[in-house]
């Protein structure tokens, strides 16, 4: 690659973004913080129908509703009489490349030979890399991965290689960085230079292929039991899953099911500090990436970020890392299923739920991934130990992000904590308002879609707005 400085690519953003998406964002601002959302997914030009097509043509979607019979006996076992409600997934593993972001890689790819380029990129650590590099082997299309791969000393997550060894074993070249701004000028760098087809998870075609997934289930729950669930819960991250996930329920008629975000509670580290970078055993679905993406999700590798957390989350709720591995046992020795930690997250926050709720009560969790030697519990917790963390069975409630990791001692200590969702509608519209030129006021049409963004209303946009001018 060439050596442009940091500053001389990153003056070129806009037109190296423009030129890899094919999407010329620009055209669909609508105000000064406004954009015409609807538009920017509907210009795609797939619907619901054709981007299941799509999909089935590389063998990706369709994947088994599973009741989880035993967890759901445990459930009501350790539930006041009459409650607990029966506890679904859906078996996202089966995907090609092990996990639901086949479904958002499919449709990049698909466009990306549409359009004829010769490759695709994608800047991720996780499942995404590979699901990227799957689905351009199936096309016949050239792939890079850039990863943020290990710490300044050279030690690297275990799942994060184990996601290396999944792309290359597709036929990607995997640039392997460390923590870091690095990151996002390696990227640009590489679409300008390879002319490719940016792959990013924000684009409309990551979001649309994941409606697929709340349809599906939402489809299937209805023919199984006759309805649609009355929960979702989504592990979340960047806001992709959420966001796509309840598009798909609601294209699906199931207006009235709740949608439930569910993050590791890794509060505390920072996910661009080489100090905290392996002090943490999740590499997805946990509040390093969910707090700031709903938050603020234009903070993305593209100008609008077509996941938008805000809009469609009913209920946001935390559980810890040792809980998720607690819960990961579970699935294993009750229901036979081993899965990857990221599905697993959604579980464990499904697990104490549904124990609050009547047994006629119907909750799915709308993901699994694949497990591997990398992604397995114990080459985590065995990283932890030797970056001195402290690993123990007791009450959940001692754990403490980066210093210990307490497995639970019994499955009646499995909890979620809320997070307070007028909190996030507060500190969206603030950075909201840090995005206007100096001297500028939103007008009504900014007004209006804030109001969508958050889920609220006009005057309470208004009202936290005129605040925090007073706060000055």
């Amino acid at each position: 690659m060439s050596r442009e400085s940091y500053q001389e690519i990153m003056a070129q953003r806009e037109e190296i973004m423009r030129t890899s998406v094919g999407l010329d964002y620009a055209k669909y601002s609508t105000g000064l913080l406004a954009f015409d959302y609807e538009r920017l997914l509907a210009d795609t030009g797939y619907d619901i129908d054709k981007v299941r097509q799509v999909q089935s043509q590389t063998a990706v979607g369709n994947t088994a509703l599973v009741e989880l019979k035993n967890i759901t006996e445990l459930v009501r076992a350790l539930a006041k009489p009459g409650k607990g409600a029966r506890i679904f997934v859906k078996d996202e593993a089966a995907n090609p490349s092990g996990s639901f972001k086949d479904r958002r890689a499919s449709l990049s790819v698909c466009e990306a030979k549409k359009r004829g380029y010769e490759g695709v990129a994608a800047a991720t650590s996780g499942n995404y890399g590979a699901a990227v590099a799957s689905q351009a082997a199936k096309a016949g299309l050239k792939c890079i991965v850039v990863q943020e791969a290990f710490d300044s000393h050279g030690v690297a997550q275990p799942e994060i290689a184990e996601k290396t060894r999944a792309c290359e074993a597709y036929g990607a070249e995997v640039i392997r960085l460390s923590v870091g701004p690095e990151l996002f000028y390696v990227f640009l760098q590489v679409l300008k230079e390879t002319g490719w087809f940016n792959a990013s998870l924000y684009t409309p075609y990551s979001i649309l292929g994941i409606e697929t997934l709340g349809y599906e289930l939402a489809h299937q729950m209805k023919d199984l039991a006759g309805r649609f669930p009355d929960v979702v819960i989504a592990t979340h991250a960047g806001g992709g899953n959420v966001t796509g996930t309840a598009r798909g329920l609601i294209k699906a008629g199931a207006t009235k099911t709740e949608m439930i975000a569910a993050s590791v509670d890794l509060s505390g580290l920072h996910m661009a500090s080489d100090h905290d970078f392996n002090r943490k055993s999740f590499t997805t679905g946990h509040t390093g990436f969910s707090i700031p993406f709903t938050t603020w999700p234009d903070r993305a590798d593209v100008p609008r970020n077509a996941a938008r957390p805000l809009r469609y989350m009913d209920r946001f709720v935390t559980v810890s890392q040792g809980e998720v591995f607690y819960m990961t046992q579970i699935l294993a020795e009750l229901e036979g299923l081993e899965r990857g930690p990221a599905g697993n997250t959604s579980l464990a926050a499904a697990f104490a739920i549904a124990r609050e709720l009547d047994e006629e009560r119907i909750v799915v969790v709308q993901e699994t991934e694949y497990t591997g030697a990398g992604k397995h519990p114990l080459a985590q917790l065995k990283l932890a130990k030797q970056m001195g963390i402290d690993v123990m069975r007791g009450d959940p409630k001692d754990n403490r992000p980066g210093r210990t990791i307490v497995i639970p001692e019994h499955p009646s200590q499995i909890a979620v904590v809320d997070v307070d969702l007028d909190h996030l509608r507060r500190s969206y519209l603030k950075n909201a308002v840090e995005q206007l030129p100096e001297g500028k006021v939103p007008d009504h049409i900014d007004i209006e879609f804030l109001a969508e963004e958050t889920r609220t209303n006009q005057s309470y946009v208004q009202e936290v707005i005129d605040e925090f001018g007073k706060r000055g």
